[in-house]
């Protein structure tokens, strides 16, 4: 009998976790192919601290996990896709190691989307000459070129521009409307960059301006964590402004937002809108923006053997790994029930944001709480143990290839819940 045969796009956070989950669940009884564009994954959320201890990102940031997926049998292929036909469970992708390949295909039996996002700097009037970001190797080193070598003491900004999140009909009901992203980036930049400054005696806390187009910074927090992190942030004299309708403009010197006010910047570190890929936005599974549609089991209603995990699924706001890594497990136990593998009922789909931040000096931040969701859970944390906690979570995530195990966030709650400030 053949085997079922399980492709998923996207080899980053939620596709490699991913990957390695359904190889755990059902073994032998599939066969695994991942196509991704880059074979190295690059573990973002800790170039902020590269950049501000003056080191280059890519020197051990970029986590080569081919071994893994050689050990677990999987398949891997370095492409960029094109295009997927659900009628016929094909997916079109063109490898891009050298130049020059054809479009190649490949069928599925199951379709997992892990493709993560596109972050539209592109649409920020200006960035391309005189913006800065984090998200990346090359802008995590134009930054930290900067802040190293030419920073002249000038008010740094520190924005968000606003987020167009998909709608559907076919999406889970009661789902909360962002208006940005992410914004545990921009708070935890505010925090250690703000302690940076006054190490090297380069500025304070009040050279600092944080905004966002919501109506307040990091809304998904919840009423609890927030009653506590924007008072905290204005004693301790940060800048701060909401509801800025998003970026208009960048300049030299300063920024414009949508709400006609401006704020002068000699950098403006920015975290724009995340958009879906352009070939997914045209086809029949995604909402109106382009991300994939799915029901708290992470599959499509309409294209059952489809699934989606990460920021390339509609359901992932806001779009932080914590959520992919959770969707992983629930997708992967979906994937083992469907193949008769599980036997007991899977649970679907609980969210929870479990954030954890660097705040300089061996310090950080840590939240987790549900409240904006519906939830009654609220923890927001400071101290040492937080920061050993995000710089731990990276060393787990490199020796397991991916594979935290089932209890690893359960163990940081319990540890980072006990923490005193």
């Amino acid at each position: 009998m053949t085997k079922p045969h399980i492709v998923i796009l996207g080899c980053n956070f939620a596709g490699l976790t991913t990957a390695r989950y359904i190889h755990a669940v059902v073994k032998d009884k599939a066969d695994i192919t991942i196509i991704d564009r880059k074979s190295l994954l690059t573990f973002v959320p800790n170039i902020p601290l590269q950049v501000l201890a003056n080191v280059n990102p890519a020197i051990d940031l970029q986590f080569k996990f081919m071994t893994f997926l050689e050990h677990d049998g999987s398949e891997f292929i370095q492409a960029e896709v094109t295009t997927i036909d659900p009628e016929t469970n094909t997916v079109f992708y063109q490898p891009n190691e050298r130049l020059g390949h054809p479009v190649r295909k490949i069928k599925y039996d199951y379709l997992v989307v892990a493709l993560g996002n596109r972050l539209a700097y592109d649409k920020i009037d200006g960035f391309d000459e005189f913006g800065h970001s984090v998200t990346d190797v090359f802008l995590g080193n134009r930054l930290r070129n900067y802040l190293h070598k030419e920073y002249r003491g000038g008010p740094i900004a520190i924005s968000s521009d606003i987020f167009h999140q998909g709608k559907s009909d076919k999406l889970p009901k009661d789902m909360p409307v962002a208006l940005t992203a992410c914004e545990g980036p921009p708070v935890e930049m505010a925090f250690s960059l703000a302690h940076w400054l006054e190490k090297n005696h380069k500025g304070e806390t009040s050279t600092i301006y944080l905004s966002t187009p919501a109506e307040v910074i990091a809304e998904d927090a919840g009423e609890t964590i927030l009653n506590q992190l924007v008072p905290m942030m204005g004693n301790m004299g940060y800048n701060y402004r909401a509801k800025t309708k998003g970026i208009k403009k960048i300049h030299k010197g300063g920024l414009e937002f949508n709400d006609g006010s401006t704020q002068e910047a000699e950098i403006a570190i920015l975290f724009p809108d995340w958009q879906a890929h352009d070939f997914l936005k045209e086809l029949p599974f995604t909402d109106d923006m382009g991300f994939i549609i799915t029901d708290l089991y992470m599959r499509n209603p309409d294209y059952q053997n489809i699934f989606a995990v990460g920021d390339a699924a509609s359901i992932t706001v806001p779009k932080i790994g914590s959520l992919g890594h959770m969707e992983a497990e629930v997708l992967a136990n979906t994937l083992g029930k469907e193949l008769g593998i599980i036997q007991e009922e899977v649970k679907p789909m609980e969210f929870e944001l479990l954030c954890m931040g660097d705040m300089g000096g061996i310090k950080g931040f840590y939240m987790r709480t549900n409240e904006w969701w519906g939830g009654h859970e609220s923890h927001l944390e400071m101290g040492i143990t937080p920061y050993a906690l995000k710089m731990g979570f990276k060393q787990m995530y490199y020796t397991l290839g991916g594979k935290i195990p089932h209890w690893g966030l359960a163990l940081s709650e319990i540890v980072a819940d006990h923490t005193f400030i």
